[in-house]
C-alpha cells in the first residue's frame, strides 16, 4: 500500500462487499439451510446442497435464494467497507518503515486478526437477521404465525423479546470465526498474489490489466476457500446459536459443536461444506478483483 488515503480505502470496501453479496448470497442460504436443518432432531433433512437448492427452487422459487439479502447487503458492504480499510490502515502502521517486497507474516497476520474482530461486531447483528430469514422457508419448522414479515420486523421482534442483547446472539462464535478466518484468508490472498507476480515477472510476461484481474480472481478466490475451510465448525455454531428459538441455549461455541458431534457426528460440523466451498472462490475472487479495481480508480496504490 501506498500512502494513507483515508476514506477512499473504506469506500473500495465498501463496493468489494456489494459484489461479495450479489454473487454468494444464494449459496449463503443454502448453506445456512443446511446447517440449521441438518443438525436437528426433526424436520426434514438435505441430501446435499444441490438437493436444498431444488427445493428452494420448487418451493419457493429464485427469490427464496436470495431470502434475508437486504440485510446481507446492509451488512456485508458495511462490513466490507471497515475490513479492508482497517486491515490496509493497519498493515501500513506495522510495516512503518520495513522495507520488504515479501509477505511479512507479522504485519499481515495481526493486521488481518484486527480487521476481523473489529468487524464483527458489526457483522453479528446483521447475520442474527440473515440466518433467521433464511431458516424460514417452506421446509421450516417455525410456525407460520411465529415468521418475520421482513428483516426490519426480525430485528424489532428480536430485541423486543430478546433485549438489545439479543440482537448479538452468537458474539462470541462471530468474533472468534472473523478474526481467525481473516488471519487466514489475507495470508493466503498475500501470498498466492506475490508468488504470481513473482513468477509472471520471471517469465517477462506483460503487465495488463487483465493480467491484474487474472491474480485478483486466483488470489481472492484462493484465500476464500482457505478462510472457510478454517473456520466453517465455528459458522455452523453461530448459526444454531442465532436461530436456536430457545433462549436458555447455550452461547459457548465449543459446547455447541461438541452437542452437534455427539448427534451427528464430524459430518455435522462440517454441515453446508458443498456450497460453502462453491460460493467462496467466486464471491471472494469477486470481492478481491472489485476491491482492488475500486483502489485503481480511486488513485489508491497496491504494491
Amino acid at each position: 500500500m501506498g500512502e494513507i488515503s483515508g476514506y477512499r480505502e473504506y469506500l473500495a470496501g465498501l463496493i468489494a462487499g456489494v459484489a461479495t453479496v450479489a454473487i454468494g448470497h444464494p449459496f449463503d442460504t443454502v448453506k445456512v439451510k443446511l446447517q440449521k436443518h441438518n443438525t436437528e432432531a426433526h424436520g426434514i433433512k438435505y441430501r446435499n446442497g444441490l438437493h436444498c437448492t431444488a427445493r428452494i427452487l420448487k418451493t419457493e422459487g429464485i427469490k427464496g435464494l436470495y431470502t434475508g439479502a437486504t440485510s446481507s447487503f446492509i451488512g456485508v458492504a458495511f462490513e466490507s467497507s471497515l475490513l479492508f480499510g482497517i486491515y490496509s490502515q493497519t498493515k501500513q502502521s506495522l510495516q512503518g518503515e520495513l522495507q520488504s517486497d515479501k509477505p511479512l507474516p507479522k504485519v499481515i497476520i495481526p493486521s488481518a486478526a484486527f480487521s476481523g474482530a473489529i468487524i464483527s461486531f458489526v457483522l453479528c447483528p446483521s447475520e442474527l437477521v440473515k440466518c433467521r430469514m433464511q431458516v424460514q422457508g417452506t421446509d421450516s419448522v417455525v410456525p407460520k404465525s411465529s415468521r418475520y414479515s421482513s428483516p426490519l420486523d426480525c430485528a424489532l421482534q428480536t430485541v423486543k423479546s430478546e433485549g438489545v442483547t439479543g440482537i448479538f446472539r452468537g458474539g462470541l462464535a462471530t468474533f472468534l470465526r472473523e478474526s481467525v478466518g481473516n488471519a487466514v484468508f489475507f495470508s493466503v490472498y498475500e501470498y498466492v498474489r506475490y508468488y504470481m507476480h513473482s513468477q509472471l515477472k520471471a517469465a517477462s510476461f506483460n503487465h495488463s490489466n487483465l493480467f491484474d484481474m487474472g491474480v485478483g480472481i486466483v488470489s481472492g478466490g484462493l484465500g476464500g476457500v482457505a478462510f472457510w475451510s478454517a473456520v466453517l465448525p465455528l459458522d455452523v455454531a453461530k448459526t444454531i446459536i442465532q436461530t436456536s428459538p430457545d433462549r436458555s441455549s447455550s452461547r459457548n461455541p465449543f459446547q455447541v459443536l461438541n452437542m452437534i458431534y455427539r448427534r451427528t457426528g464430524l459430518k455435522g460440523c462440517y454441515a453446508g461444506l458443498g456450497p460453502t466451498i462453491a460460493r467462496a472462490f467466486p464471491a471472494n475472487a469477486a470481492a478481491i478483483v472489485t476491491w482492488e479495481l475500486a483502489m485503481k480508480m480511486l488513485g489508491i496504490k497496491h504494491d
